[in-house]
């Protein structure tokens, strides 16, 4: 058993930490808003997030950041990406000095360009034997009812990562260890995105060929700027990468699709983030990452469609033809 602090009460947060209690650990969740996480300690349920779910008596959740992570060995951060620096400067001081860093956060900061574990280690000091990620094809809702579901543990420490994968392993959910951060981080970055862009097709109408050359073509995009970035291209074929990117792309229970689709029926961004409960990591990432991609000189085409979309520069319509009109070229260069 492990003592566990899962910082952020969102879905994803939430679900990962019945994972780790039915991996048989203590579990104890950070939420922002005293009344929630109040709801999760005595009902077993986070009723905004997953209502209908019961979770494992072992999971407390407290709005008292410094109580939650009072002797945690293992700090998981599960909020959004761009609240990363914030929170961390917030209660970064009460994190334990062995404690293990495990991000569920899928995004690259604005202004520093950094990828999460990069803000992680900037903020605490911690060495990359501190900082892992968890990646994969992992819809909350899903994991939640304990539906079965495989995911990637990625340390550049392989002892750690094997550690992590002890501890998150249960009986509806595999992990698979890696120590590629870097391609684990990008995968689940700019799926966001690409998925964005399939919901806008959906959105307008458009089938199923659509669909799939938007997840391809954005495979492709994700694996030139992990190439450039020292990324294992076989991470970007794995439950991190493509796994990863069917899931947001094909289910309606992905935020980021959800987020596409009501912005290719013709809602304003603001519009579409009014009716959605969490936050669609796409929606900031693709600007961020936009400008990574031109950092390194990186031609990443949906993303540079997708973020102008999300500007009010183009229509969702423009974003289709965009793509179409493009220079023809080798499909493999």
């Amino acid at each position: 058993m492990a003592s566990i602090a899962v910082m952020g009460a969102g879905s994803w947060g939430t679900a990962f930490a019945l994972v780790l209690a039915d991996a048989g650990n203590e579990v104890r969740i950070w939420g922002r808003r005293t009344e929630l996480c109040e709801a999760i300690s005595s009902t077993h349920e986070n009723p905004d997030y997953l209502p209908g779910i019961v979770l494992p008596e072992v999971i407390t959740a407290s709005s008292d950041a410094a109580e939650v992570l009072a002797g945690a060995e293992v700090v998981v951060l599960a909020v959004p990406s761009q609240q990363l620096r914030s929170n961390l400067t917030d209660w970064g001081s009460h994190v334990p000095g062995d404690a293990v860093f495990v991000s569920l956060m899928k995004g690259v900061e604005l202004g520093t360009h950094l990828r999460m574990s990069e803000v992680i280690a900037e903020l605490t000091g911690a060495g990359p034997e501190r900082i892992a990620v968890v990646s994969g094809p992992n819809l909350a809702r899903e994991i939640a009812m304990r539906e079965p579901a495989a995911s990637v543990v990625a340390c550049a420490d392989e002892e750690t990562a094997l550690r992590l994968q002890s501890i998150c392993h249960s009986a509806a959910f595999r992990p698979y260890t890696n120590t590629d951060v870097v391609g684990c981080e990008l995968g689940g970055t700019t799926k966001n995105i690409i998925g964005l862009a399939v919901g806008v097709a959906v959105g307008l109408g458009f089938g199923d060929n659509a669909k799939a050359s938007i997840i391809t073509r954005g495979l492709a995009e994700t694996g030139r700027l992990g190439a450039a970035l020292g990324a294992d291209p076989m991470t970007f074929a794995g439950l991190a990468g493509l796994g990863d990117l069917v899931a947001t792309c094909s289910s309606p229970l992905s935020r980021n699709r959800s987020f596409g689709e009501k912005l290719g029926q013709g809602l304003t961004v603001d519009e579409a983030a009014a009716q959605m409960r969490q936050v669609a990591e796409g929606v900031k990432s693709c600007t961020s990452v936009k400008e990574l991609a031109a950092i390194h000189g990186i031609e990443m085409p949906i993303v540079d469609a997708v973020d102008a979309l999300v500007q009010g520069v183009i229509t969702p319509t423009e974003l289709v033809k965009a793509m179409i009109a493009r220079q023809t070229q080798p499909e493999v260069r």
